[in-house]
Order: C-alpha cells, then structure tokens, then sequence
C-alpha cells in the first residue's frame, strides 16, 4: 500500500498470528457461551475474519459474577497476605514478558495496532504495571485515628468485592492492566467485558493469569456485545464496583444501569478533544513533532489525542508548512511493517466515522492542507490529516473524531488561549509547548483537565493518576489513586477504660 505521500511500504512479509483462545473464561476455565453463539472478530489490515469468538451475554455474566463472587466471600485471594498476591502478580508478569511476542501480534491483528509498538511498549508497560501493583499489594494501610473522645477509632482498607471492568478496543492491553491490575492488588475479584471488536489478548491474558497461580475465579473474561454482556455486567446486583473506560454516550449508559441496580460505585474514563498549545518561543521542530505525536499516534485512536492544536500567531504559518510536510511524509500501511507510521483503524464503522467527519470539516468552511482520503484497496486506512481555519464551534474542534484528524488554531495571547482551551465539554489532557516557566506554570494551573503535560506528550507512568474533568470522567487509573478506588474504607472505634492518655 502507498504511503500518505505516496512512498511504497517496500517488501517485506506479514508473519501468520495464531489465535489460541476462543472460548470464554469463567471459573478457571475456558468454556463456550451458554447459548452456543460467536461473533467474529476482524483484522482491520483486511476486513477479512480472523477467528469465530463465543459470544457472552448476560447468562454468560451471571456465570462470572456468580463465580467472582465464590472466589471473593469464600476463596483464598482476598485471605491471602498482600505479599503472596504479590508474589503471584509478579509471575504473571513474568508469563506477560516470556509472551511480549505473541501477545503484541494478537492486539496487530485484532486492534490495527503498529506491531512494533506493541512489543517495544504496550505489552512490557502491561508487566511494568502489573508489577506496580503487586509492589502494592502489601502496603494497603489503613490510620490510627485522633479521636475527641474516649475512644480508639482506626481505619481499614478492604477490598470492595466483585468487580466488572468494560475495556475498550483502542489499547486492549494497556487497559486491561490500567483496570485488572490494582484490583487484582486490593484483592478483589474481577469481571472483565473486553470490546467485541479485540477480545483476543484479553482472552490470552486470562490463560497466563490461571498458569500464574490465579485462583479460580478471580479473573473472569467475557467477551461480547456492548447492549448485551456490558449491559449486563453494568446493571448486575452483585457486582460491587464498576470502572469503565469509552465513550461519554456509553459512560451515561453504565451510570445508568449501576444507579437503576445497586447502586455501585462506578469510575469512568470517557472521551477527549486535549489541546496542545504551541508559543511563539518554542522550538518549532520539536513543536512540530510533538503534535504530529499527539495527534496521529495509535491512529487517532486515543481518547488524550492531542487534536486541537493552537499555535500562536508570530510562528503559526511557518508552523503549517512544517506540520503538513511531516504529515505527508508518513507512511501508512500494514502495522507489522517496520517501516510503516500508521496502520489501520480499527474497524470498518470507525473508518466510515473519520471519513465522515473528514467531509462535515470541509462543509464547515474548515480548508483541506493534507490528507483527508482513504488508501489502499483493501483494508481501513486513512491518511493523516490537517485542517486549518478552523473555529472553536466547529464540529471537527468540538466533537472525539478518535481518528487522524488535527485541527490547527491561532492565538494571540495567552489568556486567549487559555479559554480557547478550555472551550469543550471535555478535559482529559493538555500539552503546553513553551521555554518560559512562567507561561508553562500558568497555563498548567489554568486549563482544566486531569493531565497537563508540558514539551512532552502521552508522559504516562505507573506512578501518575491518569483521568478526567468534566465530560471526561471521573475516577484516576494508575497510581496509588488507580489502588484506592478498589478498596473501602471502614472506620472501627472501641471505648477506651483508664487510659492515661488520649
């Protein structure tokens, strides 16, 4: 397939991805869908069918949670000490990094991904995570309380119970482990909806928890359809907790469901449109590859995509010019290639989406500079493209297109900027491109969104809280904060007789 400028991928080999794991995984075991049913499962590179998955739906679910919930009130996890959860999280990322190989494959072939990535990234930041946590698991405390009274008060910290977690399709990998690995950790018990459209790692991933020493039951991995399994698992009465990552139009869906049911407690990571901010101090190189960075990495597929890009004014036009020559330069095509920057997206309603939107930018008065096509004669490929002229109210600088579309702003002044930015119903992310502290320092404490990052972008670690303000969710992955939202916390007091002191 040519790249977005025309350059040949070059020749080269696709290797063959075997798929291992079809089944559902329940109770310790893989097992087929009470009803019999699969869907398929489809690579993008194609459109072709690359395995027939049983397809869970909510008698599948009650089967999970019911075994979740086995594992949880009568099974040894959450009885163990912190330290030997630890010791069996640890030989699961041992398994996760003997299979960084296989593993990186299943999300190319199932998610589009760069195979590349994968296997220099993804699948090792799974086991740097997982290790995190199992780190953790043995340093969950709770307080000795100062109590006005005569009385002893302290706190615990327990595991909150069953937990069913809806990962999307965009980092199979990378959010399973944002989700399964601090509950896994808190000692919880877990239900995990992987997205219909890249349930094969998941699938492994349940395989290598079992081979870990994973009790039966506390990993439960069923895949199936958002209206069906996910419903289900959203409205359960015996799931505890409930941590979603997607869209916001789905996020309202699961609040719903958990609200109408038992009220669960419930942590969402919905959708973005992140802005990155480029001033007229900036090292116009490096600026210009950090929003091509943040705004055609995985695709477009990322909800803290950096897509909104506002560049002031004294450097903006030499600015496009560089931006759409490193656009075009880009080669996109099949993400095993080593030579290739972009491969496809996910699916065939995604690509159809960024199309879509592609043309309701160029109704809007936005103008084309690169890109806006689809490539290849097979497959869900589409170039990286650049607006400019874009305004605020637009749906292309308003609306998650989750694709390879940058809409390029001017601005004059910081304080311009600074509402420009905060001009969205989201607030997931920002990056700020300056040499002055003061301007960096300013903007950072302005711009409302759960990260800021500054001549970086995508700075995610084990040990930073990642979330969202406003329409982009609440509740933080990652970090003793991604820990706390799996536990509970109960106070118990007794009096105190005699004490000599209080």
């Amino acid at each position: 397939m040519a790249g977005a400028n025309g350059n040949g991928e070059g020749s080269f080999e696709a290797p063959r991805v075997e798929v291992r794991f079809t089944k559902l995984f329940i109770g310790g075991q893989f097992v087929d869908a009470v009803s019999g049913k699969t869907f398929e499962t489809r690579d993008p590179r194609t459109g072709e069918v690359i395995a027939n998955i049983s397809e869970g739906d909510k008698a599948d679910v009650d089967l999970a949670v019911k075994a979740a919930r086995e594992a949880f009130d009568n099974g040894p996890w959450p009885r163990m000490s912190g330290y030997e959860r630890g010791r069996i999280l640890h030989k699961f990322a041992d398994l996760i990094e003997e299979h960084v190989e296989e593993l990186a494959m299943l999300d190319t072939v199932d998610a589009g991904k760069l195979f590349a990535v994968g296997r220099a990234h993804d699948i090792p930041g799974a086991a740097h995570l997982l290790r995190y946590y199992a780190g953790a698991a043995d340093k969950i405390h709770g307080e000795t309380l100062k109590m006005a009274q005569r009385m002893h008060g302290y706190t615990l910290k327990e595991p909150v119970g069953v937990v069913g977690h809806i990962v999307p399709w965009n980092y199979p990998t990378t959010m399973f482990f944002f989700k399964v690995s601090p509950a896994l950790a808190a000692g919880c018990a877990v239900v995990v909806k992987p997205a219909e459209q890249t349930p094969l790692s998941a699938l492994f991933y349940a395989h290598l928890a079992k081979k870990a020493g994973l009790p039966d039951g506390v990993l439960n991995v069923v895949p199936g359809f958002g209206p069906t399994a996910g419903a289900a698992v959203a409205a359960h009465m015996d799931v505890d907790k409930l941590s979603f990552t997607g869209s916001t139009e789905v996020g309202r869906l699961v609040m719903k469901a958990a609200a109408e049911s038992n009220l669960k407690s419930v942590s969402l990571e919905l959708g973005g449109k992140s802005p990155v901010i480029v001033f007229d101090d900036a090292d116009i190189d490096m600026a210009v590859s950090l929003a091509n960075f943040a705004a055609y990495t995985n695709k477009g597929e990322i909800c803290v995509a950096g897509t909104r890009i506002y560049v002031q004014e004294g450097i903006y036009d030499a600015f496009v010019k560089k931006a759409a020559e490193v656009a075009r330069k880009s080669v996109v095509g099949d993400p095993f290639n080593p030579r290739v920057n972009q491969g496809p997206q996910v699916d065939k309603d995604q690509y159809e989406k960024v199309l879509k939107y592609i043309d309701i930018g160029k109704r809007e008065g936005a103008t084309l500079v690169t890109g806006g096509k689809a490539c290849g004669d097979k497959g869900y490929y589409i170039e990286p493209t650049i607006f400019t002229d874009v305004k605020d109210d637009m749906a292309i600088a308003q609306d998650e297109i989750f694709g390879p579309v940058m809409a390029l702003m001017k601005f004059k002044t910081m304080e311009e900027v600074i509402q420009k930015a905060n001009n969205t119903r989201y607030g997931l992310a920002a990056g700020i491109v300056t040499k002055n502290i003061d301007i960096a320092n300013t903007m950072s404490r302005s711009i409302r969104a759960g990260s800021i990052w500054i001549n970086c972008y995508f700075a995610f670690d084990p040990d930073a809280p990642f979330g969202g303000y406003k329409m982009s969710g609440f509740g933080k992955d990652m970090g003793m904060d991604g820990l706390e939202k799996y536990l509970q916390t109960k106070t118990v007091v007794t009096p105190l007789h005699n004490t000599p002191w209080l």
